[in-house]
């Protein structure tokens, strides 16, 4: 009887933790459109389009007429992460739109893990060029976003104008090329729990991924008034189990269809100096693979550059955009 009481005890302490640390994580929804049109004193126009199988959210600024350029977010951000260099190329004259990625913040978030595999990814970027009313956009791509870049350019090389990367090497250099550096990789296996990634996550109001961030970024580039909208994000929805969906699809499903040997279109390469998480020895040895490719070396920055050095990286794609 009495290890019976102990196992209920044990049990329920257990569920109580779960429950406890689930909680911790109900966040405030926060307006991070408004947010945005506050620290950068641009009108943003948000919506949300219907690419096909789903609708995402966008948000776009810049002139109606300007040449169109897409830029995408990586892991575990959202279009905010985008805003700076978002609204320098607006008042360069382009026009720009922002998509949350499937999966993610205000953006349709399907449930199953098969509905996260990387060519469906391309074939939402693509629809929205074409929902929106182009032809073709020049493209951005981070992280995430920067695979989802790579896949677009291979299934919908028509929408595709240039293509510009931050710390994203081209696919087959992450098969062929051995790193030399030391790389952080153990939340990709983590996210494999499904239920335990997310009760982590959660944990202690979003602790574990504020963390990570803040660790692994320059001193500054996550202040409080940031973290707040991203913890939002990460709440909504349950978007945080949907994000960590690209990691289970990308382990069972890979990159879809092979990856050509050689890209030929016109690329801009960016790097930061000091990347934990995408090693930026493979991504400057991408441009083996690219026969009109421009490396660009950022002077300072992490994996994290668009938060740190978010001027930097507006300059050089409204620089090769422009060309």
């Amino acid at each position: 009887m009495r290890a019976v009481r102990a196992t209920a005890i044990v049990v329920a302490g257990v569920l109580a933790l779960v429950l406890l640390g689930h909680a911790s994580g109900n966040q405030t929804p926060r307006d991070a459109v408004a947010a945005a049109e506050t620290q950068l004193g641009l009108t943003l126009e948000s919506d949300r389009v219907p690419v096909g199988e789903l609708s995402l959210h966008v948000v776009q600024a810049g002139p109606a007429t300007g040449t169109p350029v897409v830029l995408l977010h990586g892991f575990p951000e959202f279009w905010y992460a985008w805003a700076v260099p978002m609204a320098r190329l607006a008042e360069a004259g382009f026009r720009v739109i922002v998509p949350d990625l499937r999966g993610y913040n205000a953006s349709d978030k399907p449930r199953a893990v098969e509905a996260y595999q990387l060519p469906r990814f391309a074939d939402d970027v693509a629809g929205l060029i074409g929902a929106l009313g182009h032809a073709s956009a020049h493209v951005a791509g981070h992280d995430v976003g920067g695979s989802v870049a790579w896949k677009l350019a291979q299934r919908h090389p028509e929408r595709v104008r240039r293509l510009a990367l931050i710390d994203a090497a081209y696919p087959r250099a992450w098969r062929e090329i051995e790193t030399e550096q030391e790389t952080i990789s153990w939340y990709r296996t983590l996210a494999q729990v499904r239920g335990v990634a997310e009760w982590a996550a959660r944990a202690g109001n979003w602790w574990l991924p504020g963390y990570v961030l803040r660790s692994t970024a320059l001193p500054g580039a996550f202040p409080d008034e940031k973290l707040d909208l991203y913890r939002s994000a990460w709440d909504r929805d349950g978007a945080f189990e949907t994000m960590a969906h690209w990691y289970r699809a990308s382990a069972r499903f890979g990159f879809g269809e092979p990856v050509p040997d050689r890209y030929a279109g016109r690329v801009l390469l960016l790097v930061a100096p000091d990347d934990p998480f995408n090693p930026s020895d493979v991504a400057r040895k991408s441009i083996r693979y690219l026969d009109d490719a421009e490396l660009v070396e950022l002077e300072r920055g992490t994996h994290w550059v668009i938060q740190e050095d978010p001027d930097a990286v507006a300059d050089a794609l409204i620089a090769f955009f422009r060309e």
